[in-house]
């Protein structure tokens, strides 16, 4: 393959010496007469292009005197003009009323294809569209009120999923969401989420490890695009465009916290139940700096970017007791877990001849997090405190707590996490004789999440003084190199664009153990390893390897002016399952010039991840002076084969889409896109089978019992889903006179998804543990039925005053139950200890209000205020009311699960933002 690539390039840079050049040179400037910067020039049909200086000027070299140039900048209208043999000329913008005139890149192989063209749903959203004027400090959590059916929780009591922020689309799983930088495939996190209410089974990508302030636009190709870019594009794609302005200093800085009154635990009667912090807690300070750098003199620039952020605990209980008049013993300390990172990254580009340039990207970030574990209660399970041989408590550095009135004691281990983030990209890219333009590249990510167990004891251990573990942790490295051609033919119909490729990729996953303290067992009388986070043992650890070959061709023609219709196959090799091939067909007819119908079907796929396929995970546990093991097997693990569990296969869907875009006035446009994903075989976490269970295959349960696990779960292709919705997005610009606008923006999804088939291999006997009914309410509640957010803003002068209306449907989850497995779960009544009730929580509809207020002190300073949740709504308490006594038997632990827009109340918050 090395040597394919190295020849391959060999004749492109050839090519490239010997086809016809000519250049253009000029300036943009806006309708006032400003000269604008960083604006996007690229050649039609090509991937020729550059951008405006600080001076407005631009340069390029042109595949031939008859090129049409594309001039794109965000929040001006987009032009074309023809070169027509000109050497230079110079371009007003005028100011845009809408964003069905911006440029695109991901959906679409063509150079140069207007939003409003595409045959499938793209949105364009920009940092300052959605994080300016927000509470919100991180990209991930802003786009989930700006994107219809972009879905994000922030997990909280789930062990490492508080640690990392995964989202995603048509409420599929995180891993389902194909994410690309520039273009270019980006890596997912080494994690893989076990616990949590979204995402339970799968790995991710997460966005925040990206820089910020580097951030230029997202897009979000909401429908399936596997055989256009490859595995994960199952519910679309996320194509990061990062700045390449020059010339332009950025930054901003923001600070914000909760003030909520109503759930913050410093307001407890009775504070010493709980963990608390200040009564305005989960303080956040963030800044991020941007600046670009000419390099040369023919429109190379070299982008660089930083950010740091701190963000503080939040402590949240159920503090009135008319609600629940139980103190929660169970989560002590319940909230978002703090963290501390920073970031950098770079995009650079250099002409390397008349007609190729060389590029390069990449970042690194570092983080370190930490969250509260389950609360260890002297009274209830004093076998997990360190106790001399009387019994009585040793604690030499003031973990444990103690109650006000002394009815107990107990502590609150800390996860803490380093999680390390590195990526980069080089490539080169031009044009060729006869018009072919090509794109050489090799990209390579890194994450590494590392766990440690803080103020807590390995009980068995004996030492009260031992209370920092290293619990071990997994790396993913991940490098895909590309070689891909493409070319607008003349003369076939009204415009015909081909494109085909090669790719090839290697995945490394390695699961790494933790200190031997952080899980082994040394008093069969205490509780072994490190409590709240046992660390991961010599026995799970693993070095796994593949290589995934691919090719695609893909195919735009225009059979009229106004009728496209695009095609793509994509066919790839997997070392460790195998081959697949997926396809897909879409269009797009113009009605009117105002007025767009589109529809695409394709079919899809996901390779189960290294994470899926290898992670494992055992926790020793004691029962009746007897050493048992708690067991998620790898894929490849005997006790895996002995309860009939295949090995993972790919996940499967077929995706239909059906929409329009329309102008409908000046100013006014609104999208409507209606899809279907139905999903075959999609991998998740089993629920947890006992050896003592009878009803299980005997050699199933002789396996077990033979290698002293007392239960033990397993990744699976376990169940079939559809999913079926409606994205709508309205939009309305108007500028009145010359220091007025108003902006109104309604986003808005309506989607379903239902379980068809639970595929529960023949050997477990049709059992009701493999996918629990708590199991598929996670699944199903992905995303709410109900999603929209109606943003209006009106700006004066320098004044402008917004706010936002976010609805998030009703959610249904299941508790545990009574007996702990989630399979049909009920609990006992406070009035009858033998009548039964469902352990069901209904999180109603909830709309949350944001308000903002900005004002620009200069032309290059713009500062912002404003509150997210003004009126301080919270979901749903997660209790039955005829069982309060069962309160907190939630995924949590605490008054409600991860749910809709978050627990943490009202926001307030104030940022500067910096433009010179």
């Amino acid at each position: 393959m090395k040597k394919l690539f190295t020849l391959l390039l060999v004749c492109i840079i050839g090519l490239d010496v010997i086809s016809a050049q000519t250049e253009i040179k000029g300036n943009v400037k806006d309708n006032a007469g400003e000269r604008l910067t960083g604006v996007s020039i690229s050649e039609k049909g090509t991937s020729n292009g550059t951008i405006s200086g600080a001076d407005g000027s631009f340069q390029l070299r042109l595949s031939g005197t008859n090129a049409t140039l594309i001039f794109a900048y965000t929040g001006y209208e987009t032009i074309t003009v023809a070169v027509a043999g000109q050497s230079s000329f110079d371009v007003v913008l005028e100011e845009s009323s809408s964003t069905l005139d911006q440029i695109v890149i991901v959906g679409s192989r063509r150079g140069s294809r207007v939003k409003s063209e595409t045959p499938v749903p793209v949105d364009v959203i920009t940092p300052a569209q959605v994080m300016m004027p927000s509470a919100k400090m991180d990209i991930t959590s802003a786009l989930n009120y700006a994107a219809p059916s972009f879905n994000y929780n922030k997990q909280t009591g789930s062990d490492g999923a508080d640690h990392i922020d995964l989202a995603t689309l048509r409420g599929l799983g995180p891993d389902q969401t194909l994410v690309l930088v520039n273009g270019k495939r980006r890596h997912q996190t080494a994690y893989v989420s076990v616990f949590g209410t979204r995402g339970r089974g799968n790995s991710g990508t997460d966005l925040n490890a990206i820089s910020g302030a580097s951030i230029d636009r997202v897009e979000i190709l909401r429908d399936g695009a596997s055989a256009q870019y490859g595995s994960d594009a199952i519910a679309g794609v996320i194509n990061i465009i990062t700045k390449n302005t020059v010339g332009k200093l950025s930054g901003n800085l923001g600070f914000s916290g909760y003030s909520d009154p109503d759930y913050n635990a410093a307001n407890a009667d009775d504070p010493s139940q709980y963990y608390t912090g200040s009564k305005f807690d989960g303080q956040t300070f963030n800044a991020g700096l941007n600046y670009g750098f000419a390099l040369g003199g023919k429109g190379g620039f070299l982008n660089i970017s930083g950010d740091f952020s701190t963000v503080g605990k939040t402590y949240r209980q159920s503090i009135d007791e008319d609600e629940i008049p139980y103190p929660n013993y169970v989560r002590r300390g319940f909230g978002d877990g703090s963290m501390t990172g920073g970031g950098a990254f770079l995009n650079m580009e250099l002409p390397a001849s008349q007609n190729s340039t060389f590029y390069a990207f990449g970042g690194a970030n570092v983080k370190k997090s930490e969250a509260f574990a389950y609360t260890r209660n002297f009274s209830g399970r004093p076998e997990r405190f360190v106790t001399d041989a009387n019994g009585n408590l040793l604690d030499p550095n003031n973990i444990v707590q103690e109650i006000a009135d002394g009815s107990d004691r107990y502590f609150n281990p800390l996860i803490q996490t380093e999680i390390q983030d590195y990526s980069g990209a080089v490539g080169l890219r031009g044009g060729s004789q006869g018009n072919w333009q090509w794109d050489l590249s090799n990209t390579t990510g890194y994450n590494n999440f590392h766990f440690f167990g803080a103020k807590t004891f390995n009980a068995s251990l004996g030492d009260a003084t031992k209370n920092q573990f290293d619990d071990g942790g997994f790396s993913f490295l991940q490098n895909t190199s590309n070689l891909n051609f493409t070319k607008e033919i003349a003369g076939i119909a009204s415009g015909f664009n081909l494109a085909f490729g090669a790719e090839y990729r290697f995945e490394n996953y390695q699961l790494y153990a933790g200190e031997e303290a952080s899980w082994k067992s040394y008093n069969e009388d205490k509780a072994p390893g490190a409590q709240g986070f046992p660390g991961y043992q010599p026995g799970d650890e693993k070095d796994a390897t593949r290589n995934v070959v691919g090719a695609y061709v893909d195919a735009e023609l225009d059979v009229t002016e106004k009728w496209l219709v695009g095609g793509a196959f994509r066919a790839e090799y997997y070392s460790d399952f195998g081959f697949t091939g997926n396809g897909k067909l879409a269009t797009r007819f113009k009605i009117s010039p105002g007025f767009n119908l589109r529809g695409s079907v394709s079919s899809g796929f996901r390779a189960p991840s290294l994470q899926q396929l290898n992670f494992s995970s055992t926790f020793t546990t004691v029962q009746g002076g007897n050493i048992f093991e708690v067991k998620i097997a790898p894929n490849d693990n005997d006790i895996t084969r002995s309860a009939g569990i295949e090995e993972l296969k790919q996940e499967r869907s077929v995706n239909g889409s059906l929409g329009f875009s329309s102008r409908i006035a000046p100013g006014l446009s609104l999208t409507v896109d209606g899809y279907i994903v139905k999903v075959k075989d999609r991998v998740v976490l089993s629920g947890q089978f006992s050896a003592d269970d009878a009803s299980l295959n005997p050699a199933f349960t002789a396996k077990l019992q033979e290698l002293n696990v007392s239960s033990a779960q397993f990744f699976a292709n376990a169940v079939n889903t559809t999913n079926s919705g409606l994205d709508i997005v309205l939009e309305y610009n108007k500028r009145i006179g010359s220091n007025q606008n108003f902006k109104v923006l309604l986003a808005g999804n309506i989607q379903k998804m239902k379980i068809d088939k639970v595929n529960v291999p023949a050997r477990l006997n049709n059992s009701p543990y493999f996918l629990s009914d708590r199991e598929e309410k996670f699944i199903l509640a992905s995303a709410p039925n109900q999603k929209g957010t109606l943003n209006l803003e009106y700006g004066i002068g320098r004044f402008t005053i917004g706010t936002r209306l976010s609805l998030f449907g009703k959610i249904v989850l299941l508790g545990y139950g009574e007996d702990g497995t989630g399979v049909d779960p009920m609990v006992p009544t406070d009035a009858d200890a033998n009548v039964y009730v469902k352990d069901e929580y209904v999180y109603g509809a909830k709309v949350v209000n944001d308000w903002y207020l900005s004002y620009r002190l200069s032309k290059g300073i713009q500062v912002f205020v404003g509150a997210d949740n003004l009126t301080n709504v919270h979901p749903d308490l997660a209790v039955v009311q005829a069982a309060k006594g069962w309160a907190f038997n939630c995924e949590t632990g605490g008054p409600w699960d991860s749910v809709q827009m978050g627990g943490n109340g009202r926001r307030l918050f104030a940022r500067a933002v910096l433009n010179f």
